[in-house]
Protein backbone atom coordinates (compact mmCIF):
# COMPACT_ATOMS: atom_id res chain seq x y z
CA UNK A 1 0.00 0.00 0.00
CA UNK A 2 1.29 3.46 -0.90
CA UNK A 3 0.93 5.72 2.11
CA UNK A 4 1.56 9.02 0.38
CA UNK A 5 -0.01 10.54 -2.74
CA UNK A 6 1.81 9.93 -5.97
CA UNK A 7 2.72 13.20 -7.59
CA UNK A 8 3.95 14.45 -10.89
CA UNK A 9 4.42 17.67 -12.79
CA UNK A 10 3.71 15.81 -16.04
CA UNK A 11 0.64 14.26 -17.56
CA UNK A 12 -0.35 10.69 -16.57
CA UNK A 13 0.82 7.73 -18.68
CA UNK A 14 -0.54 7.62 -22.23
CA UNK A 15 -2.40 4.35 -21.72
CA UNK A 16 -6.14 3.58 -21.74
CA UNK A 17 -7.77 5.82 -19.17
CA UNK A 18 -11.25 6.48 -17.94
CA UNK A 19 -11.94 10.16 -18.40
CA UNK A 20 -14.58 12.24 -16.69
CA UNK A 21 -15.21 15.79 -17.87
CA UNK A 22 -16.69 18.65 -15.89
CA UNK A 23 -19.96 18.46 -17.88
CA UNK A 24 -21.34 15.99 -15.36
CA UNK A 25 -21.00 18.16 -12.28
CA UNK A 26 -24.04 18.21 -10.01
CA UNK A 27 -25.75 15.07 -11.26
CA UNK A 28 -27.17 12.99 -8.43
CA UNK A 29 -27.79 9.27 -8.14
CA UNK A 30 -31.50 9.61 -7.32
CA UNK A 31 -32.11 10.91 -10.86
CA UNK A 32 -30.76 7.70 -12.29
CA UNK A 33 -33.18 5.85 -10.02
CA UNK A 34 -36.09 7.98 -11.33
CA UNK A 35 -35.14 7.20 -14.93
CA UNK A 36 -35.12 3.49 -14.20
CA UNK A 37 -38.46 3.69 -12.41
CA UNK A 38 -40.01 5.68 -15.27
CA UNK A 39 -38.88 3.19 -17.89
CA UNK A 40 -40.31 0.29 -15.88
CA UNK A 41 -43.70 2.05 -15.59
CA UNK A 42 -43.81 2.70 -19.32
CA UNK A 43 -42.93 -0.91 -20.10
CA UNK A 44 -45.89 -1.96 -17.96
CA UNK A 45 -48.15 0.46 -19.86
CA UNK A 46 -48.80 2.60 -16.77
CA UNK A 47 -48.41 5.90 -18.65
CA UNK A 48 -50.63 7.83 -16.22
CA UNK A 49 -48.41 7.01 -13.24
CA UNK A 50 -45.33 7.75 -15.28
CA UNK A 51 -46.59 11.22 -16.14
CA UNK A 52 -46.89 12.03 -12.46
CA UNK A 53 -43.21 11.53 -11.86
CA UNK A 54 -41.46 14.81 -11.07
CA UNK A 55 -39.27 16.34 -13.79
CA UNK A 56 -40.72 13.96 -16.40
CA UNK A 57 -39.52 15.97 -19.39
CA UNK A 58 -36.08 16.56 -18.04
CA UNK A 59 -35.30 12.99 -17.12
CA UNK A 60 -34.64 11.78 -20.66
CA UNK A 61 -32.36 14.70 -21.36
CA UNK A 62 -30.20 13.89 -18.37
CA UNK A 63 -26.79 12.42 -18.90
CA UNK A 64 -25.68 10.62 -15.74
CA UNK A 65 -21.91 10.78 -15.62
CA UNK A 66 -20.84 8.48 -12.83
CA UNK A 67 -17.42 7.22 -13.82
CA UNK A 68 -16.88 3.56 -13.13
CA UNK A 69 -13.96 1.23 -13.45
CA UNK A 70 -13.60 -2.36 -12.41
CA UNK A 71 -10.61 -4.67 -12.55
CA UNK A 72 -8.95 -7.32 -10.45
CA UNK A 73 -7.24 -4.66 -8.37
CA UNK A 74 -9.40 -1.54 -8.61
CA UNK A 75 -13.14 -0.97 -8.35
CA UNK A 76 -14.10 2.65 -7.88
CA UNK A 77 -16.63 5.19 -9.11
CA UNK A 78 -16.69 8.93 -8.81
CA UNK A 79 -18.96 11.86 -9.53
CA UNK A 80 -18.01 15.49 -10.01
CA UNK A 81 -20.24 17.97 -8.21
CA UNK A 82 -20.01 21.73 -8.53
CA UNK A 83 -17.63 22.12 -5.59
CA UNK A 84 -16.44 18.65 -4.65
CA UNK A 85 -15.63 15.14 -5.82
CA UNK A 86 -17.70 12.22 -4.56
CA UNK A 87 -15.68 9.02 -4.62
CA UNK A 88 -16.75 5.44 -3.94
CA UNK A 89 -13.90 3.05 -3.27
CA UNK A 90 -12.98 0.32 -0.76
CA UNK A 91 -16.53 0.15 0.60
CA UNK A 92 -16.45 3.84 1.48
CA UNK A 93 -18.17 6.94 0.14
CA UNK A 94 -15.86 9.95 0.38
CA UNK A 95 -16.26 13.63 -0.47
CA UNK A 96 -13.31 15.87 -1.26
CA UNK A 97 -13.53 19.61 -1.75
CA UNK A 98 -11.62 20.68 -4.86
CA UNK A 99 -9.64 23.26 -2.87
CA UNK A 100 -8.58 20.46 -0.50
CA UNK A 101 -7.49 18.32 -3.44
CA UNK A 102 -5.41 21.14 -4.89
CA UNK A 103 -3.97 22.15 -1.49
CA UNK A 104 -2.73 18.63 -0.66
CA UNK A 105 -0.87 18.10 -3.91
CA UNK A 106 2.50 16.48 -3.28
CA UNK A 107 4.20 17.40 -6.52
CA UNK A 108 7.73 18.78 -6.27
CA UNK A 109 6.53 22.37 -6.72
CA UNK A 110 3.86 22.04 -4.00
CA UNK A 111 5.50 19.90 -1.34
CA UNK A 112 9.03 19.34 -0.09
CA UNK A 113 9.32 15.59 0.39
CA UNK A 114 12.65 15.95 2.21
CA UNK A 115 11.37 18.28 4.92
CA UNK A 116 7.78 16.96 4.77
CA UNK A 117 6.52 20.53 4.51
CA UNK A 118 4.05 22.23 2.18
CA UNK A 119 5.54 24.64 -0.36
CA UNK A 120 2.26 25.66 -1.95
CA UNK A 121 0.80 28.95 -0.73
CA UNK A 122 -2.69 27.82 0.25
CA UNK A 123 -4.00 31.39 0.14
CA UNK A 124 -3.12 31.53 -3.57
CA UNK A 125 -5.48 28.68 -4.50
CA UNK A 126 -8.70 29.84 -6.19
CA UNK A 127 -11.52 28.96 -3.78
CA UNK A 128 -13.72 28.18 -6.80
CA UNK A 129 -11.15 25.93 -8.46
CA UNK A 130 -12.40 22.90 -10.39
CA UNK A 131 -10.38 20.25 -12.22
CA UNK A 132 -10.55 20.25 -16.02
CA UNK A 133 -10.30 16.47 -16.10
CA UNK A 134 -10.03 13.55 -13.72
CA UNK A 135 -8.34 10.41 -14.97
CA UNK A 136 -7.72 7.02 -13.44
CA UNK A 137 -4.71 4.86 -14.18
CA UNK A 138 -4.39 1.64 -12.22
CA UNK A 139 -4.95 2.81 -8.61
CA UNK A 140 -4.09 6.48 -9.09
CA UNK A 141 -6.39 9.42 -9.78
CA UNK A 142 -4.94 12.25 -11.87
CA UNK A 143 -6.39 15.76 -11.59
CA UNK A 144 -5.56 18.30 -14.27
CA UNK A 145 -6.25 21.86 -13.09
CA UNK A 146 -7.17 24.87 -15.23
CA UNK A 147 -3.54 26.09 -15.32
CA UNK A 148 -2.35 22.69 -16.56
CA UNK A 149 -0.88 21.55 -13.23
CA UNK A 150 -1.36 17.83 -12.54
CA UNK A 151 -1.96 16.35 -9.10
CA UNK A 152 -2.13 12.62 -8.55
CA UNK A 153 -3.46 10.68 -5.58
CA UNK A 154 -3.23 7.02 -4.73
CA UNK A 155 -6.73 5.76 -3.92
CA UNK A 156 -5.63 4.14 -0.66
CA UNK A 157 -4.10 7.45 0.46
CA UNK A 158 -7.44 9.16 -0.13
CA UNK A 159 -9.22 6.51 1.93
CA UNK A 160 -6.74 6.91 4.76
CA UNK A 161 -6.99 10.70 4.80
CA UNK A 162 -10.66 11.30 4.02
CA UNK A 163 -12.97 12.80 6.62
CA UNK A 164 -15.10 9.66 6.47
CA UNK A 165 -12.01 7.56 7.13
CA UNK A 166 -10.96 9.70 10.07
CA UNK A 167 -14.41 9.38 11.64
CA UNK A 168 -13.79 5.65 11.95
CA UNK A 169 -10.14 5.92 12.97
CA UNK A 170 -8.99 5.84 16.59
CA UNK A 171 -6.19 8.30 17.23
CA UNK A 172 -4.96 6.53 20.37
CA UNK A 173 -5.79 2.82 20.88
CA UNK A 174 -6.54 2.08 24.52
CA UNK A 175 -7.67 -0.68 26.82
CA UNK A 176 -10.20 0.69 29.30
CA UNK A 177 -10.19 -0.94 32.71
CA UNK A 178 -11.59 -1.21 36.18
CA UNK A 179 -9.61 -2.81 39.01
CA UNK A 180 -10.59 -6.38 38.13
CA UNK A 181 -9.84 -5.98 34.42
CA UNK A 182 -6.42 -4.48 35.10
CA UNK A 183 -5.48 -7.19 37.59
CA UNK A 184 -6.61 -9.92 35.20
CA UNK A 185 -4.45 -8.43 32.45
CA UNK A 186 -1.35 -9.03 34.62
CA UNK A 187 0.52 -6.17 33.00
CA UNK A 188 4.21 -6.74 33.77
CA UNK A 189 6.55 -4.14 35.21
CA UNK A 190 9.84 -3.36 33.46
CA UNK A 191 13.26 -3.70 35.09
CA UNK A 192 15.19 -0.46 35.57
CA UNK A 193 18.44 -1.59 33.97
CA UNK A 194 16.70 -3.18 30.99
CA UNK A 195 14.60 -0.04 30.61
CA UNK A 196 17.75 2.05 30.29
CA UNK A 197 19.74 -0.32 28.09
CA UNK A 198 17.33 -1.95 25.60
CA UNK A 199 14.79 -0.52 23.22
CA UNK A 200 12.71 -3.69 23.47
CA UNK A 201 12.03 -3.12 27.16
CA UNK A 202 11.45 0.58 26.58
CA UNK A 203 8.96 -0.25 23.84
CA UNK A 204 7.17 -2.74 26.10
CA UNK A 205 6.94 -0.11 28.83
CA UNK A 206 5.58 2.56 26.48
CA UNK A 207 3.04 0.13 25.02
CA UNK A 208 1.71 -0.52 28.52
CA UNK A 209 1.55 3.22 29.23
CA UNK A 210 -0.30 3.94 25.98
CA UNK A 211 -2.82 1.13 26.40
CA UNK A 212 -3.54 1.34 30.13
CA UNK A 213 -2.49 4.87 31.08
CA UNK A 214 -0.17 3.57 33.83
CA UNK A 215 3.13 1.68 33.82
CA UNK A 216 5.70 0.63 36.41
CA UNK A 217 9.47 0.33 36.50
CA UNK A 218 10.99 -1.84 39.26
CA UNK A 219 14.42 -1.98 40.94
CA UNK A 220 15.10 1.74 40.63
CA UNK A 221 17.67 3.01 43.16
CA UNK A 222 15.61 5.17 45.57
CA UNK A 223 17.19 8.52 44.78
CA UNK A 224 16.02 11.61 43.00
CA UNK A 225 18.98 11.37 40.59
CA UNK A 226 18.07 7.86 39.41
CA UNK A 227 14.41 8.82 39.08
CA UNK A 228 15.45 11.76 36.91
CA UNK A 229 17.62 9.50 34.75
CA UNK A 230 14.71 7.14 34.33
CA UNK A 231 12.36 9.92 33.22
CA UNK A 232 14.84 11.36 30.76
CA UNK A 233 15.01 8.03 28.95
CA UNK A 234 11.65 8.75 27.31
CA UNK A 235 11.07 12.48 27.45
CA UNK A 236 12.18 15.97 28.27
CA UNK A 237 11.20 16.85 31.83
CA UNK A 238 8.64 19.64 31.92
CA UNK A 239 9.65 22.48 34.20
CA UNK A 240 6.67 24.05 35.97
CA UNK A 241 6.03 26.34 38.94
CA UNK A 242 7.05 23.35 41.07
CA UNK A 243 10.45 23.17 39.43
CA UNK A 244 11.95 20.52 37.21
CA UNK A 245 12.16 17.58 39.63
CA UNK A 246 9.99 17.95 42.70
CA UNK A 247 10.74 16.48 46.08
CA UNK A 248 8.55 16.78 49.13
CA UNK A 249 7.53 15.44 52.51
CA UNK A 250 4.37 16.12 54.51
CA UNK A 251 5.38 19.59 55.69
CA UNK A 252 2.75 21.69 53.86
CA UNK A 253 5.65 23.62 52.38
CA UNK A 254 3.71 24.72 49.29
CA UNK A 255 0.29 25.41 50.82
CA UNK A 256 -1.30 22.51 48.94
CA UNK A 257 -3.35 19.58 50.23
CA UNK A 258 -0.98 17.19 48.47
CA UNK A 259 1.75 18.14 50.96
CA UNK A 260 -0.25 16.98 54.01
CA UNK A 261 -0.85 13.53 55.50
CA UNK A 262 -4.54 13.73 54.68
CA UNK A 263 -6.34 11.46 52.25
CA UNK A 264 -6.66 12.82 48.72
CA UNK A 265 -9.71 12.09 46.58
CA UNK A 266 -9.23 11.04 42.96
CA UNK A 267 -8.20 13.87 40.66
CA UNK A 268 -6.03 14.86 37.72
CA UNK A 269 -3.13 17.27 38.21
CA UNK A 270 -2.54 20.79 36.88
CA UNK A 271 -6.13 21.31 35.74
CA UNK A 272 -5.32 24.99 36.32
CA UNK A 273 -2.81 24.94 33.45
CA UNK A 274 -4.13 25.85 30.01
CA UNK A 275 -2.45 22.61 28.92
CA UNK A 276 -2.44 20.15 31.83
CA UNK A 277 0.78 18.18 32.24
CA UNK A 278 0.75 15.02 30.17
CA UNK A 279 2.65 12.37 32.14
CA UNK A 280 3.36 12.28 35.87
CA UNK A 281 6.14 10.31 37.55
CA UNK A 282 5.96 9.16 41.20
CA UNK A 283 8.71 7.52 43.26
CA UNK A 284 8.31 6.92 47.00
CA UNK A 285 11.85 7.15 48.35
CA UNK A 286 11.03 6.42 51.97
CA UNK A 287 8.03 5.79 54.21
CA UNK A 288 8.35 5.07 57.91
CA UNK A 289 4.73 4.65 58.96
CA UNK A 290 1.37 3.22 57.88
CA UNK A 291 -1.17 3.92 55.15
CA UNK A 292 -0.45 6.10 52.13
CA UNK A 293 -1.56 3.70 49.43
CA UNK A 294 -2.00 5.28 46.00
CA UNK A 295 -5.43 5.22 44.34
CA UNK A 296 -5.69 4.93 40.55
CA UNK A 297 -8.90 5.20 38.50
CA UNK A 298 -9.27 4.99 34.73
CA UNK A 299 -11.17 8.19 33.98
CA UNK A 300 -11.87 7.10 30.42
CA UNK A 301 -13.49 3.88 31.63
CA UNK A 302 -15.78 5.90 33.93
CA UNK A 303 -16.58 8.37 31.15
CA UNK A 304 -17.44 5.48 28.84
CA UNK A 305 -19.98 4.28 31.40
CA UNK A 306 -21.53 7.76 31.42
CA UNK A 307 -21.66 7.77 27.61
CA UNK A 308 -23.51 4.46 27.60
CA UNK A 309 -25.93 5.30 30.42
CA UNK A 310 -26.51 9.02 29.90
CA UNK A 311 -25.15 10.22 26.53
CA UNK A 312 -26.74 13.66 26.88
CA UNK A 313 -24.82 14.17 30.14
CA UNK A 314 -21.57 13.04 28.50
CA UNK A 315 -22.16 15.60 25.77
CA UNK A 316 -22.80 18.36 28.30
CA UNK A 317 -19.57 17.57 30.17
CA UNK A 318 -17.70 17.77 26.86
CA UNK A 319 -19.08 21.18 25.93
CA UNK A 320 -19.29 23.33 29.08
CA UNK A 321 -15.97 25.11 29.83
CA UNK A 322 -14.94 25.48 33.47
CA UNK A 323 -12.22 27.41 35.25
CA UNK A 324 -9.70 25.71 37.53
CA UNK A 325 -7.50 27.90 39.69
CA UNK A 326 -4.32 27.68 41.76
CA UNK A 327 -3.41 30.55 44.10
CA UNK A 328 -0.20 30.34 46.09
CA UNK A 329 1.35 32.88 48.45
CA UNK A 330 3.78 30.93 50.63
CA UNK A 331 7.28 32.22 51.31
CA UNK A 332 8.85 33.19 48.02
CA UNK A 333 6.30 31.26 45.95
CA UNK A 334 3.68 33.53 44.43
CA UNK A 335 1.50 32.03 41.69
CA UNK A 336 -1.95 32.52 40.28
CA UNK A 337 -2.77 29.96 37.59
CA UNK A 338 -6.08 29.61 35.73
CA UNK A 339 -6.92 26.88 33.23
CA UNK A 340 -10.16 26.76 31.25
CA UNK A 341 -11.71 23.76 29.55
CA UNK A 342 -14.50 21.18 29.77
CA UNK A 343 -14.28 18.17 32.07
CA UNK A 344 -14.29 15.83 29.07
CA UNK A 345 -12.32 16.82 25.97
CA UNK A 346 -13.13 15.03 22.72
CA UNK A 347 -11.99 15.19 19.10
CA UNK A 348 -14.93 16.75 17.21
CA UNK A 349 -14.69 14.51 14.14
CA UNK A 350 -14.81 11.07 15.81
CA UNK A 351 -15.95 11.93 19.37
CA UNK A 352 -12.90 10.17 20.83
CA UNK A 353 -12.11 11.23 24.39
CA UNK A 354 -8.52 12.41 24.76
CA UNK A 355 -8.38 14.40 28.02
CA UNK A 356 -10.28 14.47 31.30
CA UNK A 357 -9.92 17.56 33.49
CA UNK A 358 -11.29 16.55 36.90
CA UNK A 359 -10.20 18.12 40.18
CA UNK A 360 -12.79 19.14 42.71
CA UNK A 361 -10.11 20.76 44.89
CA UNK A 362 -9.02 23.24 42.24
CA UNK A 363 -12.29 23.92 40.43
CA UNK A 364 -12.91 27.67 40.52
CA UNK A 365 -16.20 29.55 40.72
CA UNK A 366 -18.59 28.26 38.07
CA UNK A 367 -19.46 31.42 36.18
CA UNK A 368 -19.03 30.23 32.60
CA UNK A 369 -22.28 28.26 32.56
CA UNK A 370 -25.63 29.85 31.59
CA UNK A 371 -28.28 29.78 34.29
CA UNK A 372 -30.49 27.28 32.47
CA UNK A 373 -27.55 24.87 32.14
CA UNK A 374 -26.15 25.02 35.68
CA UNK A 375 -28.41 22.43 37.27
CA UNK A 376 -28.05 20.03 34.33
CA UNK A 377 -24.27 20.37 34.56
CA UNK A 378 -24.32 19.49 38.27
CA UNK A 379 -26.44 16.43 37.46
CA UNK A 380 -23.98 15.34 34.77
CA UNK A 381 -21.01 15.96 37.07
CA UNK A 382 -22.66 13.86 39.78
CA UNK A 383 -23.18 11.02 37.30
CA UNK A 384 -19.49 11.04 36.34
CA UNK A 385 -18.39 11.32 39.98
CA UNK A 386 -20.55 8.32 40.87
CA UNK A 387 -18.78 6.26 38.22
CA UNK A 388 -15.34 7.47 39.31
CA UNK A 389 -16.09 6.51 42.92
CA UNK A 390 -17.40 3.02 42.31
CA UNK A 391 -15.27 0.68 44.47
CA UNK A 392 -14.86 -1.75 41.57
CA UNK A 393 -13.13 1.01 39.58
CA UNK A 394 -10.50 1.69 42.26
CA UNK A 395 -7.04 0.21 41.86
CA UNK A 396 -4.99 0.58 45.05
CA UNK A 397 -1.19 0.36 44.84
CA UNK A 398 1.38 0.59 47.61
CA UNK A 399 4.30 2.62 46.32
CA UNK A 400 7.63 1.62 47.85
CA UNK A 401 11.28 2.55 47.31
CA UNK A 402 12.48 1.19 43.97
CA UNK A 403 9.04 1.10 42.30
CA UNK A 404 8.37 4.07 40.00
CA UNK A 405 4.89 4.79 38.68
CA UNK A 406 4.18 6.64 35.42
CA UNK A 407 0.66 8.06 35.04
CA UNK A 408 -1.09 9.46 31.97
CA UNK A 409 -2.43 12.60 33.62
CA UNK A 410 -4.84 13.23 30.72
CA UNK A 411 -6.62 9.96 31.49
CA UNK A 412 -5.88 8.46 34.91
CA UNK A 413 -7.09 10.00 38.15
CA UNK A 414 -4.94 9.45 41.21
CA UNK A 415 -5.37 9.94 44.93
CA UNK A 416 -4.14 8.44 48.19
CA UNK A 417 -5.27 7.27 51.58
CA UNK A 418 -4.13 9.11 54.69
CA UNK A 419 -0.88 8.00 56.28
CA UNK A 420 1.24 8.25 59.39
CA UNK A 421 4.96 8.71 59.84
CA UNK A 422 7.65 10.17 57.64
CA UNK A 423 7.14 9.91 53.86
CA UNK A 424 9.42 11.16 51.09
CA UNK A 425 8.34 11.36 47.45
CA UNK A 426 10.01 12.68 44.35
CA UNK A 427 8.85 12.94 40.79
CA UNK A 428 8.30 15.16 37.81
CA UNK A 429 6.06 15.95 34.87
CA UNK A 430 6.97 14.89 31.35
CA UNK A 431 6.10 16.64 28.13
CA UNK A 432 3.42 14.56 26.46
CA UNK A 433 4.63 15.31 22.94
CA UNK A 434 8.07 13.90 23.69
CA UNK A 435 6.70 10.70 25.21
CA UNK A 436 4.51 10.11 22.15
CA UNK A 437 7.42 10.99 19.88
CA UNK A 438 9.58 8.30 21.53
CA UNK A 439 6.77 5.78 21.16
CA UNK A 440 6.31 6.53 17.44
CA UNK A 441 10.05 6.26 16.79
CA UNK A 442 9.88 2.75 18.30
CA UNK A 443 7.08 1.81 15.90
CA UNK A 444 4.12 2.19 18.25
CA UNK A 445 0.74 3.68 17.34
CA UNK A 446 0.69 6.92 19.34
Amino acid sequence: MILSPQTSESQPPAQPLIVHSSASRGMWCHKLHLQSRLLNLMKKGDIGQALHLSNFKSLFSLSIHWCHTSSKSVNCTWLQHEDHLELQYANAVMRFDYVWLRDHCRSASCYNSKTHQRSLDTASVDLCIKPKTIRLYESTLFFTWPDGHVTRYDLDWLVKNSYEGQKLKVIQPRILWNAKLYQQAQVPSVDFQSFLETNDELKKFLQNLLLYGIAFVENVPPTQEHTEKLAERISLIRETIYGRMWYFTSDFSRGDTAYTKLALDRHTDTTYFQEPCGIQVFHCLKHEGTGGRTLLVDGFYAAQQVLQKAPEEFELLSKVPLKHEYIENVGECHNHMIGIGPVLNIYPWNKELYLIRYNNYDRAVINTVPYDVVHRWYTAHRTLTTELRRPENELWVKLKPGKVLFIDNWRILHGRESFTGYRQLCGCYLTRDDVLNTARLLGLHA
